[in-house]
């Protein structure tokens, strides 16, 4: 059979789904699909685990998010240098040859520039098997909010394009930058098409608007010169010309005009449908949002305030379309699924008694399972040094009035005045099991240094957390955890998880300031062929590395949990490289080692002392094979494997992350990266200072 037929044969079943959604398959079948994507904040809170029914797939595959998950899962370079391309798609790749690589970048927001932690920026690629620079017709572009009252000399919100270091030139470009007269406090989304934004924003009398705004391309408009855009009515905002925008403002049921500052606008894009909630707890349902005419619902029980007698801001709100509810937290601490035909609500007992939920919730739509963060559990228990703990709950899609959620897992200690626990994120094996069956990561430990945990998901089942790495060596807050899985990157390791602490963070870049970093957390896989130096996550939350390549076996290995320990896996050997951590010393010379202390060589290696003693004078010459010694004096190193994690300072931590394309670096240089924001002012490379919108490589921070 041939490769094209294979692809066929795998991609069958859903051709004619992705045909329905608008999405057109090429010769090259899941290889080279013609389409856009766009991802945002939303992407991380609903997502879909692997449907095991018939029944579960044409429930899940009428969501367009079903889709776009997909093709970021699944989906493979299509282009390559050879005469099988057309001459134009040739004449591209000899241009992006022709064009040195540059560094990965950090453009000034403007002073103060912030859009807090829980916000993220937004992405659209237009081609999903292909990236573009500013050369071509639809360059991919990056949008960020930047925190700040717009004005003349302040953009409220900005994008770029021209994004990857292959693309030469100036990377990257203002591809535009408006004020659209407000300040946001929120995260933008983008349509499914890529040609319109929305996002809602403040203003100085605390009046909520939404601003849905078609782009257009600029040479001249930059963060400190934007054009200022004046708003047209929602009916003629369809036919206006770009760039133009149009406000709504969210009121209440008796049309008072109601603030939000803590909740970003949820898309349904099948039903062109923006979810948004706000001050004093008023759930708000816009139609007509990218396709219509714009407008707040104001009928059918909406818009619904969750909690009349207790009222207090919403997180941003999912809606699920399986389920066809929407799920919202409040920061009172209670949890609601909300009808989306009739506005009707169901409201859990009280869950967080801290900062309140302070996330949207994470939302499983083929396993109707919901995972809900919270800062404080309110318990005392000796788990969390007899006082209360951050936890995980999990609550089924249908949970019924006054409950505390299935089951809740605890995440370290909390305290009277907690930290929030922003978004964890599932991994690559959750998503790709079939039955709900991996990892689920978050950053707890709100009332001490913030720590990752690993969550094991078992069928759907939440299993007793394992502490990881301490992010911070103070109490501070921490950022939302992003997962990032990209097959097509040749390294050690094809998965990572990525978050930040506010101050004092621990990774080697970042001297003792805000700091974000990624973690490697590839699973083992039975029946799979592992290369020499390939590094997985174990169920310890320890790196173990391939120190004799071969084919695993096809159940679970029995895992060293002790430095250097190997662990045989059907024709592979692993090593343990010891726990996952945010940091390791530098070689020292003269300075005494004791057995199992570990280093970072000059090449990015760990090294571990196998028998101990004092360092030479001058830096030995580390080997860098694996499972190999060097003797440095009367001392032996082992080499266990390439360091995994990274790290980049950056002031006041970070927003939310998110990730672009899965792009192997043979088709363009830099094209596989995420995107975030600083949350204080720094030197933003050479764009001046202020908060910066960064964009780093998925693999490593730099």
């Amino acid at each position: 059979m041939t490769g094209t037929s294979a692809r066929f044969v795998r991609v069958g079943t859903i051709v004619l789904g992705l045909m329905a959604m608008g999405w057109f398959l090429t010769g090259h079948a899941a290889e080279s699909v013609q389409g856009g994507l766009a991802t945002d904040w939303s992407h991380q809170h609903l997502i879909f685990s692997q449907p095991r029914t018939a029944q579960q797939a044409q429930r899940v595959m009428s969501d367009l998010r079903y889709w776009q998950q997909w093709y970021r899962l699944h989906a493979r370079s299509a282009w390559k240098t050879n005469s099988a391309n057309s001459p134009a798609e040739n004449a591209t790749i000899r241009r992006w040859v022709a064009h040195p690589a540059q560094s990965d970048w950090q453009e000034s927001l403007g002073s103060g520039a912030t859009t807090g932690a829980g916000n993220f920026p937004a992405k659209y690629t237009f081609l999903t098997n292909n990236v573009n620079c500013d050369y071509n017709a639809t360059p991919d572009y990056v949008v960020f909010s930047t925190g700040l009252e717009g004005s003349g000399t302040q953009a409220s919100v900005v994008a770029y394009d021209n994004l990857y270091s292959g693309c030469g030139g100036t990377v990257p470009q203002t591809y535009w930058a408006y004020n659209t007269g407000g300040q946001i406090l929120t995260s933008p989304t983008i349509s499914d098409d890529g040609t319109q934004v929305a996002f809602v924003q403040t203003s100085a009398a605390l009046e909520g608007v939404l601003v849905v705004l078609k782009w257009s391309a600029s040479t001249s408009e930059s963060v400190g010169s934007p054009m200022t855009l004046t708003a047209v009515s929602p009916s003629a905002y369809r036919s206006c010309t770009a760039p133009c925008m149009t406000t709504i403002n969210l009121q209440t049921s008796g049309g008072t005009d109601i603030d939000d500052r803590t909740s970003s606008g949820f898309v349904a894009y099948t039903a062109d449908t923006l979810w948004v909630g706000g001050a004093l707890g008023w759930l708000h349902k816009i139609t007509g949002v990218f396709r219509g005419t714009p407008a707040e619902v104001k009928t059918g029980g909406f818009p619904v305030q969750v909690q009349p007698g207790n009222p207090t801001s919403l997180s941003s709100p999912v809606y699920d379309y399986n389920s066809t509810n929407v799920f919202v937290g409040d920061y009172g601490g209670y949890f609601y699924r909300v009808n989306s035909s009739t506005g009707a609500v169901t409201k859990s007992l009280q869950v967080d008694f801290g900062t309140g939920i302070v996330a949207g919730p994470l939302v499983d739509s083929t396993s109707e399972l919901v995972y809900v963060f919270v800062s404080s559990d309110g318990t005392t228990t000796t788990a969390c040094s007899d006082g209360p703990c951050s936890a995980v709950i999990q609550f089924k899609s249908t949970f019924a009035a006054n409950t505390k959620g299935t089951t809740k897992v605890q995440v370290g200690s909390s305290s009277a005045t907690p930290n929030p626990l922003y978004e964890g994120a599932v991994d690559n094996a959750y998503l790709t099991s079939g039955t709900a069956t991996g990892n689920l990561y978050v950053c707890g430990n709100t009332g001490a240094a913030p720590t990752l945990y690993e969550i094991p998901v078992s069928a759907g089942t939440l299993e007793a957390p394992v502490a990881g790495p301490t992010l911070s060596g103070a109490v501070t807050p921490c950022s939302p955890v992003t997962d990032v899985a990209n097959p097509n990157i040749s390294s050690t390791a094809t998965e990572w998880i990525f978050a930040s602490a506010e101050a004092s963070g621990t990774g080697n870049s970042c001297a003792s300031g805000g700091c974000v970093m990624n973690f490697v957390d590839d699973e083992w896989q039975p029946s799979t062929t592992y290369s020499l130096g390939q590094e997985v996550i174990d169920t310890h939350f320890q790196i173990q590395v391939v120190r004799v390549a071969g084919k695993s076996g096809t159940t679970h290995p029995t895992w060293s949990t002790t430095v250097g320990g190997t662990a045989p896996d059907g024709t592979v050997s692993w090593l343990n490289q010891g726990p996952q951590i945010a940091a390791h010393a530098s070689w020292a010379p003269s300075t005494p080692y004791v057995v199992h202390d570990e280093i970072v060589d000059s090449n990015g290696n760990i090294q571990d002392i196998v028998t101990g003693g004092t360092s030479g004078t001058t830096q030995p010459n580390w080997s860098k094979t694996v499972s190999t010694g060097t003797s440095d004096n009367h001392m032996l190193w082992l080499n266990v494997g390439s360091l995994a994690t990274v790290s980049q300072a950056s002031a006041g931590g970070t927003s939310g992350i998110i990730m672009d394309n899965v792009i192997p670096s043979t088709q363009m240089a830099g094209a596989s990266q995420v995107y975030y924001s600083t949350q204080s002012n720094q030197t933003c490379g050479t764009s001046g200072t202020g908060g910066c919108a960064v964009q780093a490589s998925q693999s490593a921070l730099q």
